[in-house]
């Protein structure tokens, strides 16, 4: 009857190379939501922004599939991923007004290591997040 007021016991899940990682987070459906971190898997390197900003088409791990969509490293990154790295995309915004495919505003947040803790979430391998982002605040 009160087994909700134990632990959940913690599992680490260490996968062989990103390709798998990636096929396993697609079957967690995660939900689309403003500042979520979805894990996505980098198809191919695309142009340079005028900013600075590199421009990548990624996998995306959405809750009902697989997205395509293009999405950016931000301008002065500290680091850049590379073709096959698994990564996850940070949602800033939502576009209704544009197709589907373009309508997830964010930016590519960092690289994620093969690593899945069942508490904790991906391993952060790498982050592309510059020195001089401010901090969020969270009000309320």
């Amino acid at each position: 009857m009160f087994d909700w007021l134990h632990r959940r016991e913690e599992t680490v899940t260490q996968f062989p190379d990103n390709e798998s990682a990636f096929v396993h987070a697609c079957t967690l459906r995660y939900p689309l939501l403003l500042d979520a971190r979805i894990p996505a898997l980098v198809v191919e390197e695309g142009r340079r922004g005028a900013e600075g900003e590199h421009w990548y088409l990624l996998h995306l791990a959405g809750q009902e599939r697989v997205f395509d969509i293009w999405g950016a490293t931000l301008p002065a990154a500290p680091a850049y991923p590379e073709v096959g790295d698994l990564v996850a995309f940070r949602i800033v915004m939502f576009a209704t007004e544009l197709p589907e495919e373009a309508s997830l505003i964010g930016y590519i947040d960092c690289r994620l290591d093969t690593v899945l803790n069942s508490r904790k979430g991906w391993h952060i391998a790498t982050s592309f997040r510059p020195d001089n982002l401010k901090p969020e605040l969270h009000l309320g």
